[in-house]
C-alpha cells in the first residue's frame, strides 16, 4: 500500500517529501502540492505538464496478466528475484532494516510481488506510466505502493533511498536511477536478447530484438552506473498454445504494429502448440 512507501516518495515538481493526508485519500508535499489517490489505490505523480504518454492499453495489460500468470517466464522471474536478494545482501550488510525496492515499468506487479514475497519486510514502489496497469499493480502485494509516473522524467522518489531497483523489458533512465540508489544499492536490468521468441517472428511478422542491446545500455549508463559483474545470459524453451501466443503478442510492442484481423488469421495458421526460445541478459549495476 502507499502508506508503506510514502516516506520514499518525492513531489515531482520540487522533490520535497510527501505524506499522506485525509486517510490517504491524497498525498501532499511540504511545498503544498497535492496529489489525489485513486480509489483503486494508486497515485499519479507528475509535474504541472502532466504525463505526455499513456503506456500500455487496457487490452495490452490484460494480455500481460494472462501470459505471465501462466508461468511462462518463471525462469526470468526467479533470476530477477535472486539478483535482488544478492543486491540487498550486498547493500545492507549487517544492517537489519527492511530494504526498499523500486521497479520501473512494473506493469501488473508480477515480478515485484514475487520479489517482495522472497524478502521479509521489504517494501516496494511499483512505477508504471500505464493507468490500466496501475489499477492491477496497486493490488499486486500488500507491501507494494503503485505510482503512475514517466520513467523518462525525474522519478518521484527521494535521493538515495532505494536498495535495489529493477527494470524488466522496460525503459531506463541511468541518471535518475543513480540518484535514487542508496550508496551501495544496485540496479538489476533484464533485457531481451537477439533471438528472443524468434520462432514467432516469421510466421506472425512481429518485431525482432535488435543486436547489441546490452552494449548500448552500458554505453548510455556511463558516468552514472557501472556493471558489478558480467551480464548473465538466460535461455530456456517455452511451449505455448495459440491463446498464449496471442497473449504474448498482445502484451508486446508488436501489438501496435499488427492489424488485429491479420494477426488472428496468422494465429489460426499456426500449429496447436509451438515450442519457442526465451533469451535475455540480466545485468547488475551500481553507481559509477
Amino acid at each position: 500500500m502507499l502508506s508503506d512507501i510514502v516516506h520514499l516518495l518525492a513531489d515531482p515538481v520540487d522533490g520535497s517529501p510527501l505524506v499522506g493526508a485525509d486517510d490517504f485519500s491524497r498525498l501532499v508535499s511540504e511545498s503544498g502540492h497535492s496529489y489525489d489517490v485513486a480509489r483503486q489505490g494508486y497515485v499519479t505523480l507528475a509535474s504541472g505538464a502532466g504525463i505526455k504518454h499513456h503506456g500500455d492499453s487496457a487490452e495490452m495489460v490484460a494480455d500481460r496478466e494472462t501470459f505471465l500468470s501462466q508461468g511462462h517466464f518463471s525462469r526470468f522471474v526467479e533470476a530477477v528475484t535472486d539478483a535482488v536478494n544478492d543486491a540487498v545482501d550486498a547493500s545492507l550488510g549487517d544492517d537489519n532494516r527492511a530494504p526498499n525496492l523500486l521497479e520501473v515499468g512494473a506493469g501488473t506487479g508480477y515480478y515485484l510481488a514475487h520479489t517482495l514475497d522472497s524478502i521479509d519486510g521489504a517494501r516496494g514502489i511499483g512505477m508504471d506510466i500505464s493507468v490500466p496497469a496501475a489499477k492491477l499493480l496497486a493490488k499486486a502485494h500488500p507491501r507494494l505502493g503503485a505510482v503512475v509516473a514517466d520513467a523518462w522524467e525525474n522519478l518521484p522518489v527521494r535521493d538515495g533511498v532505494i536498495d535495489a531497483l529493477t527494470v524488466v523489458f522496460a525503459p531506463r533512465n541511468p541518471a535518475e536511477f543513480a540518484r535514487v540508489l542508496s550508496d551501495s544499492g544496485q540496479v538489476i536490468v533484464l533485457t531481451a536478447d537477439k533471438g528472443h521468441l524468434d520462432e514467432l517472428r516469421e510466421p506472425l511478422g512481429i518485431l525482432s530484438v535488435e543486436d547489441g542491446k546490452v552494449d548500448r545500455m552500458l554505453e548510455q549508463a556511463q558516468g552514472y552506473l557501472a556493471p558489478v559483474q558480467d551480464p548473465e545470459f538466460i535461455e530456456f524453451p517455452i511451449t505455448l498454445d495459440r491463446a498464449s501466443i496471442a497473449a504474448q503478442v498482445g502484451m508486446s510492442p508488436s501489438a501496435r504494429h499488427i492489424e488485429p484481423g491479420e494477426l488472428a488469421a496468422k494465429l489460426q495458421a499456426l500449429p496447436d502448440t509451438m515450442t519457442v526460445t526465451a533469451r535475455g541478459h540480466l545485468t547488475r549495476l551500481a553507481r559509477a
